[in-house]
């Protein structure tokens, strides 16, 4: 379970207080140790998806903790309230098929120092089923900058005429991509070419 496998990786008690998505993007950002002058974008499709249904399932008697959980960019917002540690600049995303288009752009036009590019979902149970929710839980966290020392790859958006072929690209094969260090050179969404090369 995510919880017993993440719990050590967080202050004692934090734990309780996190959903899934959040002890997820909470470790993949720390991996990452987040500075001040940091600029976060954090690119999810559904949220928080078991909170929302927590939330659902509570009426009568709506639960106000599963509210507040369920509306807010929480994980990105637990990861950092447990690190008591500010950002520059933070960028919550949400969308369908440009979703990674728009947080890659977002991330390069940004002119904070380091951007943490970082982004996940939840596996849905009942909105599963109505076709609302994540299929896969996942979690992914990147950090990108200007400065070429010690860089595993580059990644570009380059202008796009259209004639490429499909452009939506989906945040799970995003992730997929970002884990098996693939290259890719597709359009992403509008007008957009998305180069990922890997050293």
């Amino acid at each position: 379970m995510t919880r017993e496998r993440l719990r050590d990786r967080f202050p004692k008690g934090a734990t309780r207080r996190m959903t899934q998505l959040g002890l997820l993007i909470g470790a993949a950002l720390d991996d990452l140790v987040p500075r001040y002058d940091d600029a976060v974008v954090y690119a999810t499709q559904y949220g928080e998806t078991r909170a929302l249904e927590g939330y659902l399932d509570s009426f009568p008697a709506a639960s106000p903790t599963l509210f507040q959980t369920s509306i807010h960019p929480s994980a990105v917002q637990q990861a950092m309230i447990t690190r008591q540690q500010p950002v520059g600049e933070f960028f919550p995303m949400t969308g369908r098929g440009h979703l990674v288009a728009q947080a890659v752009q977002t991330s390069l036009l940004s002119p904070a120092p380091r951007v943490l590019l970082c982004g996940g979902e939840e596996r849905g149970t009942w909105l599963l089923t109505r076709g609302v929710a994540s299929d896969r839980t996942f979690a992914f966290a990147v950090a990108l900058t200007a400065e070429p020392g010690g860089a595993l790859g580059r990644v570009a958006l380059r202008p796009e005429d259209g004639t490429g072929g499909a452009t939506e690209f989906s945040l799970p094969d995003f992730f997929e991509a970002l884990k098996a260090r693939q290259a890719l050179d597709r359009p992403v969404g509008p007008g957009a070419r998305l180069i990922l090369d890997w050293t």
